[in-house]
């Protein structure tokens, strides 16, 4: 990695299968009827019947989308009881969403469009940025999240649901503030302890986030700039964020739901 401003474009190759699997799970997702039933059962299961009711489409039209959800796994069923009828109350399939499914679609998208893989399919890339797009508008609100790039933890994804929120390794001895921290195992040696953080982002009143090092041994590092202690840094959909540099740091990408520009300092 680099340290001018084109640091956080990553080019990897990409196989015919991972591009074909993109395209199946970009299919799922670029039904606005199927984003709908992902808003319906976000908060509490239904079954069949309830969620074609408030989508207002036909019971068999309704499981068919259904079955195409639970294929790319953010949607799981399990055994309920029907609401009471003159007929009384019998067993029914009841839908949910898979916990973090929101979070795994958001790092899905992002890390295919917001690091910019290059894709060798043009038409590929555009239905990316469009399935995007309207994801993006059907849920929007969702606040933005940091995914955690190699190591132990690859994959993992952080929503950034409080104003200030200190980045670290975990400190078995030390109390946490519950949601407030992202913590990181021992395997990522060299970011710091959270109990003195090696980072730490922060809310702006206009929606801005912003990052800052805490003094850290190994530094902080924003597309291969390195960030003076105590200084904050504006972060944009797509900045790569290091925690130390090689392998016993962490990377960080910070992504905005759909790509949605955070806004400039006033």
């Amino acid at each position: 990695m680099t340290d001018d401003d084109d640091s956080r474009t990553l080019v990897l190759d990409i196989d015919t299968d991972d591009l074909q699997e993109l395209s199946e799970y970009l299919d799922v997702l670029s039904s606005s009827t199927r984003l709908k039933i992902l808003k319906v059962i976000e908060r509490r299961p239904k079954d069949v019947r309830q969620i074609s009711y408030e989508i207002e489409t036909s019971y068999e039209n309704t499981k068919k989308h259904l079955d195409k959800l639970l294929s790319i796994g953010v949607v799981r069923k399990e055994a309920g009881l029907s609401r009471p009828t003159a007929k009384g109350i019998h067993p029914v399939w009841k839908y949910s969403l898979v916990p973090g499914g929101l979070e795994a679609i958001t790092r899905s998208l992002g890390l295919f469009s917001n690091l910019k893989l290059t894709l060798t399919d043009a038409v590929l890339a555009k239905k990316l940025a469009g399935v995007r797009e309207t994801f993006s508008g059907e849920f929007a609100g969702q606040p933005p999240v940091v995914i955690l790039l190699g190591g132990a933890e690859d994959g993992r994804v952080f929503a950034l649901a409080h104003d200030s929120i200190d980045i670290g390794r975990a400190d078995p001895g030390a109390p946490g503030r519950s949601g407030q921290e992202i913590v990181l195992g021992e395997e990522y040696a060299a970011v710091t302890r959270v109990s003195r953080p090696h980072a730490r982002l922060t809310r702006r009143r206009d929606g801005a986030w912003l990052i800052e090092d805490c003094g850290s041994t190994g530094g902080t590092f924003v597309n291969g700039t390195p960030l003076d202690r105590g200084t904050r840094r504006e972060l944009h959909d797509g900045d790569l964020v290091e925690l130390a540099k090689g392998a016993r740091g962490a990377t960080l990408v910070f992504v905005v739901p759909g790509g949605v520009p955070v806004p400039d300092a006033a």
